[in-house]
């Protein structure tokens, strides 16, 4: 008999019941990626042209979608609504840019022998399996997914479990836009059910983005069935803020970076380190703008704060805090669970902010800012990278040819941005170091991520 498995949505915003959705059973995961494995060997002979004309239709239809799109996001994660319609827009830049740039991205590259015919190919491996998190629900799926599909390769996604509603949505996309029936596919599974997955050998490779305890036992599983993985996992993103910064510039970018998504994502802000001079400065001017996010309904235009993901995962951060102020911390703003329905918390900054509160030590992943001073430069400098995240970092200052220094050269980190906060684009190379993952998505070098680099010889 086989065992009858549900997941049900909760609205953030209410705590109320949302939709039931049935699961897969292990042996329907199996029989889908063969499925899905059965589509690449056709859809790997393709041309590029036929590919890149679905993928432009799939942009089309994540423009005309985006309202409905947005909702499903709002109604299971709780994104604000203006935030969700951004996430559909990126989606489909990120569609018509691979559309666009696939076939010279892959495009053979000749290699002076000195006699013989020698170049480099790429060749599709197969069947990508993505396990993907909840809180870009769209974009870290389509971030994988279009130049997966543009390289040749098959997909199967296993989303997180609250946002089933979206992962059945990017299904419905790329069947819609014409790609080859179970091309790509959506799986709804628990995590238990993940590693005899990574194990099948319809599957080619693996992709996640997610926490560290589940890269360690992704790549694990992976690593012993020698698959390619690429892990984009956590980060405490640390930002400068040198002597001679703007201060109010400084904090209206700190800002930004650290309530993206509520505070939600790999690549917020989290760690602001201040040189002295300029602390009591910085910490007024943050104070007026992280003021500035109020919480509110995410359904209503304007709301610049909705709910967290969870209230469990609301009240895991409100403990952070409280332990951080158990240990020294000092609360700036916010630091109060608010008296009302649904996963809220609001704006808060803490200071004081050293080695041993959880504020310090790990990422807090909600709208949570910690202000951490150093004596100077070089301080600054050293308790930026005495972390073991590495995926993001910041610098803010006026001196444009030290900041470019600092970040290219000092920091440890795969993103390194100068007065401005660490975002996605599909233009740039994505991904971090140390215990953030490895491996890069978008631009050119996410492409060649899941193909096979050939060497191809011959003599005449």
């Amino acid at each position: 008999m086989v065992e009858k498995r549900e997941i049900t949505t909760t609205d953030p915003a209410t705590g109320k019941r949302g939709r039931s959705y049935q699961s897969h059973s292990p042996q329907q995961a199996g029989d889908i990626a063969l499925s899905a494995h059965r589509a690449f060997i056709e859809w790997r002979r393709t041309s590029f042209q036929n590919r890149a004309e679905l993928m432009k239709r799939a942009a089309r239809l994540l423009r005309e979608r985006r309202d409905r799109y947005a909702s499903i996001m709002t109604d299971e994660m709780g994104k604000t609504l203006e935030e969700g319609r951004a996430e559909i827009e990126k989606c489909a830049t990120h569609c018509d840019f691979f559309a666009e740039h696939a076939e010279n991205f892959l495009a053979r590259e000749m290699i002076d022998m000195g006699g013989p015919r020698a170049f480099v190919t790429y060749n599709p491996l197969g069947v990508v399996l993505a396990i993907m998190p909840w809180n870009f629900p769209f974009w870290q799926c389509i971030r994988f997914a279009a130049p997966a599909l543009m390289a040749g390769n098959g997909a199967v996604l296993k989303h997180a479990s609250n946002v089933p509603g979206c992962a059945l949505a990017i299904e419905e996309l790329f069947h819609d836009a014409g790609f080859p029936e179970n091309l790509f596919r959506t799986l709804l599974l628990p995590s238990r059910d993940i590693e005899a997955l990574v194990n099948n050998d319809a599957i080619a490779a693996v992709t996640l983005t997610g926490s560290v305890a589940a890269g360690r036992s992704v790549a694990a599983a992976a690593g012993g069935a020698l698959k390619k993985t690429v892990l984009e996992l956590g980060g405490s993103d640390a930002y400068l803020v040198l002597a001679d910064a703007d201060v109010k510039a400084a904090a209206k970018i700190a800002a930004a970076a650290r309530m993206v998504n509520g505070g939600q994502s790999c690549i917020a802000g989290k760690r602001f380190i201040v040189v002295g001079e300029i602390r009591a400065a910085f910490e007024t001017a943050l104070v007026e703008a992280m003021q500035a996010y109020a919480m509110g309904d995410p359904r209503k235009e304007g709301t610049t704060l909705g709910p967290l993901q969870s209230a469990e995962a609301r009240d895991g951060i409100h403990e952070q805090v409280e332990k951080s102020v158990a240990a020294g911390a000092r609360i700036l703003l916010g630091g109060k669970i608010p008296d009302r329905a649904g996963a809220y918390y609001p704006a808060t900054i803490l200071t004081d902010v050293k080695p041993g509160q959880p504020a310090y030590d790990e990422e807090v992943f909600g709208p949570v800012a910690a202000i951490i001073e150093a004596r100077d430069e070089e301080d600054a400098i050293r308790i930026a990278n005495a972390s073991e995240f590495g995926l993001g970092s910041g610098v803010l200052t006026r001196d444009l040819a030290r900041g470019e220094q600092i970040a290219a050269e000092r920091l440890e980190a795969g993103m390194s941005f100068v007065n401005a906060n660490v975002r996605s684009d599909p233009r740039l190379p994505f991904g971090g170091v140390k215990h953030s993952g490895y491996g890069r998505e978008c631009a050119r070098f996410g492409i060649h991520e899941f193909v096979n680099i050939k060497t191809v010889l011959v003599q005449s």
